[in-house]
């Protein structure tokens, strides 16, 4: 796996490294090692599936604050999602800054979503998947999120208003730090 570190300190995009044959390839997704091996945490509690319909839905941002603050490892295996990580980390030196990254299918990229940041995905094609591992077990009364047009952060989507989203996500108040 190669490692890439975005511009939100922690946040990581991964590339699978294919070993290619006349069959296909083949390729690690996933090394307690290597992860511990770049500080990262390696704990898997879940492992989740995101499927959406219709593109153009929003789902997020969400996140959980302690004692359930979580890593998630995210990779569309189906179809394609633009993901946002946004740093609500009061002692990183990015916090509130935001990065997007494009996740296909096709490409076999993922995104590593350190504790403390929240994370957002809009669907760029019908009938997406996404899975994810999560370093905590969700807990409903940790959960937390900001909404997607916060005017706090100044975010970019690929439209203007998701076509789909949740009453919850669509509802979360202006973020206050």
């Amino acid at each position: 796996m190669k490692f890439i570190e975005t511009t939100v300190r922690g946040a990581f995009v991964i590339e699978l490294e294919k070993k290619e044959d006349p069959r296909g390839f083949f390729a690690r997704s996933w090394c307690q090692k290597e992860f511990e091996a770049h500080g990262l945490v390696s704990r898997i509690a879940q492992a989740n599936v995101s499927y959406n319909k219709y593109r153009g839905t929003l789902r997020g941002f969400h996140y959980q604050v302690e004692p359930y603050q979580e890593t998630k490892l995210i990779r569309c295996t189906r179809g394609a999602i633009h993901d946002v990580i946004l740093d609500l980390r009061p002692d990183s030196p990015t916090y509130r800054q935001w990065v997007a990254v494009e996740l296909r299918a096709e490409f076999y990229n993922m995104v590593y979503v350190p504790r403390g940041c929240a994370n957002a995905f809009y669907i760029l094609s019908d009938h997406t998947e996404a899975f994810y591992l999560s370093s905590e077990f969700y807990a409903p009364e940790c959960e937390r999120g900001v909404r997607w047009n916060d005017p706090a952060f100044g975010f970019k989507w690929p439209a203007p208003a998701p076509m789909v989203i949740s009453d919850k996500d669509s509802n979360w108040p202006d973020y206050r730090s």
